[in-house]
């Protein structure tokens, strides 16, 4: 065998760079080498030029200065994947530089870094390409906006505000609204955060990390109109779950909205009175509402602007209702005058509202004789003739609750209020039908207004309404009644008997049984009649004709 010769180990060709050491001083040479034709050489630059950029906001600086920003972009879409991907992970630092920002939104390299996040590109490159464009959209105010657009339709769902709490989106929400310089961003995150807090377990993660304060003190601070009141939208729509209102309750959420109610935009008071609306269902802000808010509402009814009465008046309603001591204070707020005024809105929701109101306060007799003093029975005429089924049947029931003595029942007689009551009766809409025989059984109270709601036709409607099984209910049958006991005649021939308490006086007259359905004629008609072998018509009349 012959003897191994060693082969020479040939000496590395020169003109290929040893491995790069970079410093500081040395940085302008690497940047230079960033226009080297050669893919090794370009890849060992950008790998320097990466660990330079990490060592702190100094060294981007430098880098921007050199001129190294305009070469990297072309780096961006070489056909050497090592060199595409240390060029996006340099990018992906300088971006949070932003005068780097500024001139790489000059050079347009959006298109390049988001086509880094093709499905084939490595992972480390999809990365650093995101973490470009999340630093590059802080001077993109419009990819932040479009982004909050984005998720204030995708948390409609209930899964996707899940996923946005478990990673801790509300933490940056709130952080956007505490910063200044995002402001044009506040509404939007308002509009996500809203969404966000129909959900018990997000409510309770926000105000446990002290989110929930935050949220009330900016809506409350905020000088820009749209941001109260996107933030008073935000508190109704979570305070209609019941655990959201007492969570509210105890964050003291009723300053905020009292607040709210002094802004000078009026989009902000409805969205503040409509807060107030669904927190009166908490029995604390309800009371709460007693000295600070009923007074501000009552003084948004004599607003000029008509939503902003009709939010006002709702808020009214609710806090009054079953309220005793809130609708007192209503009326110590003096708020009778602008209420009955209101009853002439040319909203129905505004006029529904306000008769809610008046029901509420009447259920107090020092209320009601201070109502029926502001000429109520004149002003709730137009609420009655009214084509809205829900003014109908409030307005009705303002009647029960008001006309509970002679001189109300006369007023309202005299300014031709029985007439649209009566007709109300024949309303195909149950809860109307009911209200209006409740309040024809309260007018009908007097011997004078039960024959006027008789001669209109009320008793005939209330027998046929009774006669039916799905039309009547027990305030049609008890408004019939108490129009019978006032028409004594056709009591008796109807049922066949009388009351203790019904007390026959002259007039009466005993025409005999008759049945259901069938018209008693009056005694005028009886007379013109020529006697027949028919049974006779008994007739009471105790005075002398001499």
């Amino acid at each position: 065998m012959g003897k191994k010769i060693k082969k020479e180990v040939e000496p590395p060709p020169k003109d290929v760079f040893d491995p790069l050491m970079i410093e500081s001083k040395k940085a302008a040479t690497v940047v230079l080498m960033l226009r080297s034709p050669e893919e090794e050489i370009l890849a060992k630059a950008c790998e320097a030029i990466y660990k330079f950029a990490l060592k702190g906001e100094e060294n981007k600086a430098t880098l921007l200065e050199l001129g190294a920003v305009e070469p990297l972009t072309k780096l961006l879409t070489h056909e050497d994947k090592i060199v595409r991907r240390n060029a996006t992970m340099i990018f992906g630092i300088l971006a949070s530089n932003n005068d780097v920002k500024k001139l790489l939104r000059e050079l347009d390299v959006m298109n390049s870094v988001i086509a880094q996040l093709a499905p084939e590109e490595e992972v480390v490159i999809h990365e650093f390409a995101s973490l470009c464009l999340a630093n590059m959209s802080a001077e993109y105010p419009v990819i932040q906006l479009l982004a909050l657009k984005t998720l204030g339709v995708i948390t409609n769902d209930k899964e996707s505000r899940t996923m946005l709490r478990d990673n801790q989106g509300l933490d940056h929400l709130i952080k956007i609204l505490e910063t200044k310089e995002l402001n044009d961003l506040h509404i939007e995150a308002l509009a996500v955060i809203a969404n966000c807090l129909e959900d018990m377990d997000t409510m309770v993660q926000i105000q446990q990390t002290g989110g929930l304060k935050k949220l009330l003190s900016f809506a409350e601070n905020s000088t820009i109109p749209d941001i109260q009141k996107n933030a008073a939208k935000a508190i109704t729509k979570a305070a209609y779950d019941p655990e959201n209102r007492k969570l509210f309750h105890e964050q003291e959420v009723e300053k905020c909205l009292v607040a709210l109610l002094g802004s000078e935009n009026d989009g902000t008071k409805i969205a503040a009175s409509q807060a107030i609306s669904a927190m009166c269902e908490n029995s604390g802000s309800k009371d709460f509402f007693n000295n600070q808010g009923i007074p501000q509402l009552i003084q948004l009814l004599k607003s000029d602007n008509e939503e902003v009465r009709e939010a006002a008046a709702l808020a009214l309603a609710n806090l009054t209702t079953c309220n005793p001591a809130n609708a007192n204070a209503a009326a110590e707020a003096d708020g009778i005058d602008p209420l009955i005024n209101v009853l002439s809105s040319k909203r129905d929701g505004a006029i529904a509202n306000a008769a809610t109101v008046l029901t509420n306060m009447a259920m107090q007799e020092p209320l009601r004789l201070n109502i029926q003093n502001h000429d109520i029975m004149h002003a709730i005429i137009s609420p009655l003739r009214s084509a809205n089924t829900v003014v109908q049947s409030k307005a009705a029931l303002a009647v029960a609750a008001t006309a509970c003595d002679v001189e109300a029942r006369t007023e309202l007689r005299n300014s031709g209020g029985l007439e649209p009551l009566v007709e109300l009766l024949r309303s195909k809409n149950d809860e109307v039908r009911k209200h209006a025989s409740w309040a024809v059984m309260v007018c009908a109270g007097d011997e004078l207004t039960a024959n006027e709601l008789c001669r209109l036709g009320a008793l005939d409607i209330l027998e046929e309404v009774n006669l039916s099984g799905t039309r009547r209910n027990k305030f049609s049958e008890a408004a019939y009644n108490k129009l019978l006991n006032n028409n004594l005649s056709l009591k008796y021939s109807q049922t066949g008997y009388l009351s203790s308490s019904n007390i026959i006086n002259d007039g009466f007259y005993d025409y005999g049984r008759i049945n259901p359905g069938t018209k008693l004629l009056p005694l005028k008609e009886l007379c013109l009649q020529e006697p027949s072998d028919l049974r006779a018509v008994l007739l009471i009349n105790s005075k002398s004709d001499v």
